[in-house]
C-alpha cells in the first residue's frame, strides 16, 4: 500500500496536508480560516465523507483517494453552480493523463468508465466579502475492494483496473489540473470549459431519464450543456434544460 505523503504532492500555491482519519475533508477546509493561497487536505480515511443530496461517500482506507481543495473564487455568484463541472473537467482529463483512458463525466458530478462510477465530486461555497470560497472534494476508487457494487446497488470502477495507481501522484495531477481550470473559468467564465465537458461526456447523444429534485423525472436526448451548465434535453415537448437532477438511466438513442 502506498501511504499518502504530502511532500510528495506538489501543487504550486498549494499547502498540502495529509492526516490519518478526519470527518469530512470538506468540512475541514470549510471551518478553517483560508490564508492567500488555497488549500489541499488528504485523508487516509473519512468517517463522515459526503456526496451530492447529503448521501454517504463510502470509502475504503488506504485503497482509495479522498481530499479536498479549498480555493477563493472570483465569479458572480449566478456562474458558481458550474464548478462541479469544472472540476469534474479537470479529473476526468487528469486521470486520461495518468493512462485511465477511459475515464469520462455524468452529468453533474460522477466519474465514469462505461455505466461504473469511477469517482465523484462535491463542491461546496461560502461566501467572503466579495470573493467565494469553493471547497472541491474529490473521491476516487484506486483499488478494488471487495462489495462495495453490492453496498451501493451499482457498477463500481476502480483505477487499477486500468493502471498502477500511485495515490499521491492522482492527488496531484488532480489538484494541478484543478487549479489550471478554474484559473481559466476565473478569466473567462464557464464558457471556456463547456467544449472540454461535452467532450468527456459519457452520455452524449443517448437517451436518459433524470430524477429531478421534486421526485418527478423527465426522459430525453442529451444535448450537450446550456450556458450555465444545465443538462440540455431534448423531450418530445422540445428542449429542456435540467439544473438540479440525477440521471438514472441511458440507454443509446
Amino acid at each position: 500500500m502506498d501511504r499518502l505523503d504530502a511532500a510528495l504532492i506538489d501543487i504550486p500555491g498549494v499547502a498540502v496536508r495529509v492526516v490519518e482519519r478526519c470527518g469530512s475533508t470538506n468540512a475541514v477546509l470549510l471551518g478553517e480560516a483560508l490564508g492567500a493561497d488555497a488549500a489541499l487536505l488528504a485523508a487516509e480515511e473519512q468517517t463522515a465523507g459526503r456526496g451530492r443530496r447529503g448521501r454517504r461517500w463510502h470509502s475504503s482506507p488506504g485503497a482509495d483517494v479522498t481530499f479536498s481543495l479549498a480555493r477563493r473564487v472570483r465569479r458572480p455568484t449566478r456562474e458558481l453552480a458550474a464548478l462541479s463541472l469544472v472540476a469534474g473537467v479537470a479529473a476526468a482529463s487528469a486521470l486520461r493523463s495518468l493512462g485511465a483512458g477511459a475515464a469520462a463525466l455524468k452529468w453533474p458530478n460522477d466519474l465514469v468508465v462505461g455505466s461504473a462510477k469511477l469517482g465523484g465530486i462535491l463542491v461546496e461555497t461560502r461566501p467572503e466579502g466579495t470573493e467565494t470560497r469553493a471547497v472541491f472534494g474529490v473521491g476516487i476508487n484506486c483499488r478494488r475492494t471487495g462489495g462495495l457494487d453490492k453496498r451501493l446497488r451499482r457498477a463500481v470502477a476502480s483505477l487499477d483496473q486500468f493502471i498502477a495507481p500511485r495515490r499521491n501522484a492522482v492527488i496531484e495531477a488532480i489538484a494541478r489540473a484543478l487549479m489550471a481550470a478554474l484559473d481559466r473559468f476565473e478569466a473567462l467564465g464557464f464558457e471556456a470549459v463547456r467544449p472540454e465537458w461535452e467532450a468527456l461526456h459519457a452520455h452524449a447523444g443517448q437517451r436518459l431519464r433524470v430524477r429531478l429534485a421534486d421526485g418527478s423525472s423527465i426522459s430525453g436526448i442529451a444535448r450537450g450543456l446550456a450556458a450555465d451548465g444545465a443538462l440540455r434535453l431534448a423531450t418530445r415537448r422540445g428542449e429542456r434544460a435540467v439544473r438540479s437532477g440525477r440521471v438514472i438511466s441511458a440507454r443509446t438513442a
